[in-house]
């Protein structure tokens, strides 16, 4: 599968006045056609960063570093402020958080939906408002005719939060970054929204970058995964082999503190510890101190990628062949074990009823 989006070595810098703050080291990844790619981590792994690089929109106070972000053969970050504009919203598009913040009150959701065709398409008025039409009733706004006149207040969140992707998509993008559009929804209609992304991206052949901390809307959502810790990227692989054999210590303390349909206890596990102070990151691996597992190279050198099969890869000295031998997580454990069931038995998904294992909860 080609790819359409290669970001290579990046690194982002935020000045402050106590000096900069290294809020990406060194992020590399690629996109696939048709794909979605989730990247996750906790608050301030530099997930929203490294995607608003990509459209050119990073803080005046940023510095890239170095790196490269290649799309259709130009290098992003090369690329002025004209020239981002006419890539964004049109090959390039974004699903905000919350539709509140990103619908104008003052606007019709007519004028607002069809503004990015006039823009990006040059197309006529009465072009525009047919494609707006058809958009959001692909997106699932009924009697679409009749609210395209209605301002955002008339409508639901979730309704809302549907005219935002209908904004997104209207022009048709290659490649279309989702950041948490689904945080401020309650449970049923986050559903209805993931399951209409899905279903969208099929009929458009569009690729996703969904951003997220929730491992349970991944589950059904991605097509491969890139967990990040402290500006890297410390474990990437398909969604089976990310939430089915976790390799990174990091990885398992998210799994683990992720409900299931069979959680039992009062209290869900919590990763102890609290990420890095990236205005000056430790010279090893940034996970060490909160690591039950580290190593003393840990504390001394950062983990290269260790290659675990063709897909997945992981950045710890626990897969380095003189490594000592290591129990994961119980939870973490039985999930390998219905993983190597599945793969035995040649079944393609973990969740298929011949294997007896909950999906996470989205809850």
């Amino acid at each position: 599968m080609d790819n359409i989006l290669e970001v290579k070595d990046l690194k982002i810098n935020f000045g402050t006045f106590a000096g900069d703050v290294q809020a990406v080291r060194g992020v590399s990844f690629n996109l696939r056609k048709g794909e979605t790619l989730a990247i996750v981590g906790e608050t301030g792994s530099g997930k929203s960063v490294t995607t608003k690089a990509i459209m050119g929109l990073l803080d005046s106070n940023a510095k890239i570093a170095s790196g490269s972000i290649m799309f259709a053969g130009e290098d992003l970050l090369k690329a002025n402020a004209h020239e981002m504009a006419a890539i964004n919203g049109n090959n390039i598009a974004e699903i905000i958080q919350d539709p509140m913040t990103s619908l104008d009150p003052t606007m019709t959701i007519g004028k607002q939906v069809s503004e990015p065709l006039r823009i990006h398409k040059s197309m006529s008025k009465e072009k525009a408002i047919a494609r707006t039409k058809e958009v959001l009733a692909l997106v699932g706004i009924q009697n679409a005719e009749a609210r395209m006149k209605d301002y955002p207040h008339q409508f639901s969140g979730g309704q809302r939060q549907r005219i935002v992707i209908a904004m997104a998509l209207v022009n048709y993008p290659k490649i279309l970054i989702a950041d948490e559009p689904t945080t401020a929804l309650d449970v049923t209609i986050q559903a209805q929204i993931l399951d209409l992304m899905t279903e969208l991206q099929q009929k458009i052949d569009t690729s996703i970058i969904f951003i997220t901390h929730d491992l349970g809307v991944v589950a059904g959502m991605a097509d491969r995964v890139a967990v990040m810790y402290a500006g890297k990227i410390i474990e990437v692989g398909t969604v089976d082999e990310i939430f089915y054999d976790p390799k990174h210590p990091y990885t398992w303390g998210l799994i683990n503190s992720m409900p299931t349909l069979d959680t039992k206890a009062k209290r869900l596990y919590a990763i102890p510890g609290t990420p890095p102070d990236l205005l000056d990151p430790p010279k090893g691996d940034a996970f060490a101190p909160r690591n039950e597992y580290a190593l003393k190279i840990d504390t001394e050198m950062a983990p290269p990628f260790f290659p675990i099969t063709a897909t997945h890869s992981a950045a710890t000295w626990l897969l380095h062949p003189d490594a000592p031998q290591v129990t994961p997580p119980p939870e973490i454990v039985r999930r390998q074990e219905v993983y190597q069931e599945m793969v035995d038995k040649g079944l393609d998904q973990p969740n298929n009823p011949e294997v007896k294992l909950n999906t996470p909860a989205t809850d």
